[in-house]
């Protein structure tokens, strides 16, 4: 409990006793305990509100670093992607259609899906970005 960041009185709550940030860390929490080499997030951080969402994804960065995990995230949000991804696989009708480092194919797709995906991601400062151009 103490690797997810839950106080030890929560030990014995039911799931509706908890907060959705706390269900997630329990999920983490019973995903750690055979000490795996790998972790397989699906939408780890879905229907959260962003405060708790940076804390999961911090609990998952800093349990990389301390525990030499391989964490596999998989997600549509492509914030959360360029916020934690070293390396990254798109995706399309079920095949990988891009992959290679973070940088790369945010930065610079090569694909047209990516691009497209990419493109309709809402950004943060988008407004005011195209205000200082116009």
């Amino acid at each position: 409990m103490e690797k997810v960041r839950l106080p030890g009185r929560l030990i014995h709550a039911y799931p509706s006793q908890l907060s959705g940030g706390q269900r997630q860390r329990v999920a983490i929490a019973r995903a750690l305990i055979t000490e795996p080499e790998a972790l397989i997030c699906d939408e780890p951080t879905s229907a959260l509100d962003v405060s708790v969402q940076a804390q999961i994804l911090e609990l998952l960065d800093d349990l990389r670093a301390k525990m030499g995990l391989t964490c596999l995230l998989i997600t549509h949000d492509m914030a959360v992607v360029h916020e934690t991804a070293d390396r990254v696989a798109v995706m399309y009708q079920g095949r990988v259609v891009e992959e290679g480092s973070a940088r790369d194919v945010l930065g610079n797709p090569s694909n047209d899906y990516t691009a497209r995906l990419l493109a309709a991601a809402p950004r943060f400062g988008a407004t005011q970005e195209m205000e200082a151009v116009q």
